[in-house]
């Protein structure tokens, strides 16, 4: 799978940059174009997984124990939440529900968060002081309508 230079997209706008960065990255697994993924993902990459041991399907893709098509990452959203981070879900059916979130700095993952089978919601700590009585914003909770009836640990990603 040969690829010339790996370019990251990087229009104008930082998280439309990042979206289009990990869009890219989607795209270039389900080619099993390794080449491209490498390139999108910083050397020092910070890793952090929650969720069954066999279920780091992502892990096992970016360290090269697997092949692509073993699970197959088809995000049903990618959506940038601030100016350095892009959160992506899917869910195959009831058995399988994932969360990535992906920091994006210079056009390349400087860090991946990965979520199996847990429902996220990240909230937005820097905005408010620690005064009693306020709600930190929600910035992004799962939404996958398929699961809305199945009991899923919940973990609250705090920025």
């Amino acid at each position: 799978m040969a690829s010339n230079d790996v370019e990251s997209p990087m229009p104008a706008e930082p998280e439309t940059g990042n979206k289009a960065t990990v869009t890219a990255l989607y795209e270039a697994l389900a080619r099993g174009d390794t080449e491209t993924v490498s390139g999108l993902l910083a050397h020092d990459l910070e890793w952090w997984f929650h969720g069954p041991p066999q279920c780091q399907h992502m892990m096992r893709v970016f360290t090269g124990e697997s092949a692509h098509s073993e699970f197959r990452f088809e995000p049903r959203s990618v959506t940038a939440i601030d100016d350095g981070r892009v959160i992506a879900e899917g869910w195959e059916g009831a058995k399988a529900y994932w969360v990535h979130v992906w920091t994006v700095k210079d056009g390349l993952v400087t860090q991946f968060r990965e979520y199996f089978n847990t429902w996220l919601t990240v909230r937005d700590l820097r905005r408010l002081g620690w005064e009693a009585g306020h709600e930190s914003p929600t910035l992004w909770q799962s939404g996958p309508r398929d699961l809305a009836t199945r009991s899923l640990p919940g973990l609250v990603l705090a920025i």
